[in-house]
């Protein structure tokens, strides 16, 4: 990647985000020398955009501690997110805004690696950075950085992504190992650091679900992704928002042997536990296995798995049975297991 060129400050001030000399340095020499493209170079307040057909718009704030962590940073954390959330909604992302409230004091070499990390992560996605905003705080009325990014995405022409479309036996999939993110994250806080090579999951699942709405069009009931409260608590949104209940066999639910350790240490349960590279699907039985051997063949689904289905039986309930063989009821998160995750 190029170098960018140094602004001549080694930590950000005040008058960074004045909107005067020092805040146009810091746009010119490394917001827009970085994401240049025909849209951000207008250097407008707003882009134009051309859609043909029906879009989906999301839009999600990041303010997680450490803002560095294994496998990932804020910044492609910021891009994954919002790009997975416009994917989820059956759309093919092409555009996100861009936002940045930045605390007096962080280093601009910091400021940097996370441009160039959401940089990176923004062409490994297909989208283009076309607008956005930066503010500076006063030291103390932040955490280093936050970022708020908007993404615009042009509905896949197969796409019917509805929960009404969910009938009894659909079956539930899973793309990835569970808990990842999360415990990546506790691994890295001061206080909670223990020896493990878990890295977040963090990642781009966009290219996945297009090949599956490419394959399978509106066979496809659903997609969710389960990032802060888990995957337990997605299931039951769902189950609750459809009126049916959800039956999934603990045993099925892909987790590698060093996160369900890492949770049985710091007692909590990964059902609950974010994730920010996994998303399920909730498809028809007679094409399960087609779904899941497609997701298989994927770099971003090689360890999904078939994790459940709906029933009629217990409504607005999910009922998992544990490894040994016994039933319990997932009930919905209440509160936060793990503060500021994303």
């Amino acid at each position: 990647m190029e170098k960018i060129v140094d602004i001549g400050f080694e930590t950000i001030h005040l008058g960074h985000g004045s909107g005067g000399e020092l805040t146009r340095n810091l746009l010119d020499k490394i917001i827009f020398k970085t994401f240049s493209n025909p849209f951000l170079d207008q250097k407008h307040d707003g882009s134009i955009v051309e859609f043909n057909e029906k879009i989906a718009i999301s839009t999600d704030s990041f303010v997680i501690t450490p803002i560095f962590f294994k496998g990932g940073d804020i910044g492609s954390l910021a891009v994954h997110g919002t790009v997975n959330d416009v994917a989820m909604c059956g759309a093919i992302p092409k555009y996100l805004s861009l936002a940045f409230i930045i605390e007096e004091g962080l280093k601009v070499s910091d400021f940097i690696k996370i441009v160039q990390s959401i940089k990176k992560a923004a062409d490994e996605s297909g989208v283009l950075i076309i607008t956005g905003d930066t503010k500076v705080v006063e030291r103390g009325k932040g955490d280093k950085i936050f970022i708020n990014t908007t993404g615009f995405g042009e509905m896949h022409s197969k796409a019917n992504i509805s929960i009404q479309n969910i009938l009894e036996n659909d079956v539930i999939i899973v793309n990835s190992f569970i808990a990842q993110h999360g415990m990546a994250i506790m691994s890295d806080r001061e206080g909670l650091e223990f020896e493990t090579t878990i890295k977040s999951d963090s990642t781009n699942l966009n290219y996945l679900v297009k090949d599956l709405l490419d394959e399978f069009g509106n066979n496809i009931k659903m997609f969710r992704d389960p990032t802060r409260g888990g995957l337990g608590t997605v299931l039951h949104e769902i189950a609750n928002d459809i009126s049916k209940g959800v039956f999934i066999k603990e045993t099925d639910i892909p987790i590698e042997k060093q996160v369900a350790a890492a949770c049985e240490m710091l007692g909590l349960d990964p059902l609950y536990v974010a994730n920010e590279g996994v998303f399920l699907t909730i498809v028809s039985k007679e094409i399960a296995s087609e779904v899941l051997q497609l997701m298989r063949n994927h770099s971003k689904g090689k360890n999904a798995a078939i994790i459940g289905f709906v029933t009629n039986n217990h409504p607005k309930k999910v009922v998992m049975e544990s490894s040994i063989g016994g039933k319990r009821i997932v009930s919905p998160l209440v509160g936060e297991q793990l503060p500021r995750i994303c």
